[in-house]
């Protein structure tokens, strides 16, 4: 009967585990990001190292997703992001921009412990906040043009928000 116990005891804490399978995302390049040329360029860093990019000068369609690996709604929204970048790919750019963060080095781990695979910068002093403000998640919709078509400040909720807002605001259906 003992056995027995502890053999329902076993069973009845494994189900709960968690069983979520982790994706492994990349820090990746940031030379696919399309941007037009600008007299004030607002230029942060690729998380990879890599050149530059004047953030204030992206060509959309576009949607610029602002997070920090110290921010939990941030890791909520991801799994979102990917699902969309799945399905948005060659029609809309997806940026990430890693802000506050104590290290470069926190922020790829981030990114791939959070299954990210499309580009992201990284802000390393705060010079964005004159172009996005403060606080996150904030996810920004640029037009074709290079302007903010809106700003949703706050987690997504599901992929169905996120789809419909690129529909409503840029233009492109998935």
């Amino acid at each position: 009967m003992k056995k027995l116990v502890v053999a329902v005891a076993i069973l009845m804490l494994t189900a709960c585990a968690d069983s979520t399978e982790k994706i492994a995302g990349q820090v990746v390049t940031c030379s696919t990001i399309i941007s037009f040329s600008s007299d004030k360029p607002i230029n942060l860093d690729c998380l990879d190292g890599s050149k530059a990019v004047a953030i204030n000068s992206v060509k959309g369609p576009a949607i610029i997703n602002v997070w920090g690996s110290w921010c939990g709604p941030c890791k909520e929204e991801m799994p979102i992001l990917r699902s969309f970048y799945k399905k948005a790919q060659g029609k809309v750019q997806l940026i990430g921009v890693d802000v506050e963060e104590a290290s470069i080095q926190d922020g790829r781990i981030f990114v791939q412990d959070n299954g990210i695979t499309w580009p992201n910068l990284f802000d390393s002093d705060g010079r964005s906040r004159a172009y996005f403000g403060m606080g996150v998640p904030v996810t920004w919709f640029i037009s074709a043009d290079g302007n903010v078509a809106y700003k949703h400040v706050g987690v997504l909720k599901n992929e169905i928000e996120l789809i419909s807002l690129t529909s409503k605001y840029l233009g492109v259906e998935l």
